[in-house]
Order: structure tokens, then sequence, then C-alpha cells
């Protein structure tokens, strides 16, 4: 499956690569380099952990060249007045009387205990495009739906705690 992913998510993950080949890499590849050094390796804990370590940033940047590599690149973009990528929405939750907050991320930011909803989620689908006042209708599956309203949007840049996994 090809993840979508905005031109923001794109360029967090090539720092986070280009941290990790230019500033981690050397210092793993010292730190396997010395610890091997000590010694006899089948009882050397220090080097099976720098090797284990190189190993995981390798893996790291791997993963984050395929994603990048096999991504469909979203529009970001929204009208002032709608609910689009980014926007932390207020809604009201009729079946449970309460208002929730979240905001509309893509899919490898989502992290729903920090309010942040993929767009490919059942609520994020359904409050994509729409605007203040609307009542929408979140279909979960055949069986089971609910209605919320949306309260407020708030599309300030604040992206403080919504990073991508592992960054």
């Amino acid at each position: 499956m090809r993840d979508r992913l905005t031109k923001s998510d794109i360029d967090k993950m090539q720092q986070e690569i280009d941290h990790r080949k230019l500033e981690l890499r050397p210092q793993l590849l010292e730190d396997v380099k010395v610890t091997r050094a000590q010694g006899d390796l089948s009882e050397n804990f220090e080097y099976h952990a720098a090797k284990r370590a190189k190993n995981r940033n390798e893996s790291r940047i791997r993963y984050l060249e395929n994603m990048i590599k096999t991504a469909v690149i979203i529009d970001d973009s929204s009208k002032e007045d709608e609910v689009g990528m980014n926007t932390k929405v207020t809604v009201y939750v009729e079946e449970d009387d309460k208002e929730e907050v979240y905001k509309i991320v893509t899919t490898i930011r989502s992290n729903s205990l920090k309010g942040l909803i993929s767009i490919e989620s059942p609520m994020g689908k359904a409050l994509m495009g729409k605007k203040v006042g609307d009542r929408v209708e979140v279909v979960v599956n055949d069986k089971y739906s609910y209605f919320v309203q949306i309260r407020s949007l708030d599309k300030s840049e604040d992206d403080s705690e919504d990073r991508i996994r592992g960054f």
C-alpha cells in the first residue's frame, strides 16, 4: 500500500534521513570500531550493542527512503472555512453529548491518543471538506454510524505534537 503523504511529511522524513546518514552513521560506525578493538567479540556486550544500534539506524534509513520512494504526494491546501489537512477541528459528538478536538493529519502522523486522526479514518474521511455548523455522519462500518456537528476550525500551523513516528 502506498502512503498518502504531504510535501511537509516528505521534507521531515528527508531531514531525518540526512541526520541519520551524516551525523549518526559516522558516530555509530566509530562506536563499532572502538568496541571491536576491546578484545573477545563473543563476550563483548558493548560491541553487540553498538552493532545493534548501527543496524537499527540503517534499517530506519531504508524504511524512510522506501516510504518516500513509494509515497503518493497529496495536496494539503484547503479553503479557509473548510476542514482540510492539518486543520484542528472541534466537533460535538451527539451520541456522547460532548465536544472533542481532533487534528486531521496523514496516516503516518496519526496518533489517536493525542487527537491526531488520519484522513483515512472514518472521522477524517467524514470531516474533510466540511464547514463549521455542518452535521456530518461518521460511518464506521455497514452496521454502525454516528453524527457529529462541527463547532470550530483552527488552521494554525502548530505541529509541535504531530511528529512523524520515530522522528
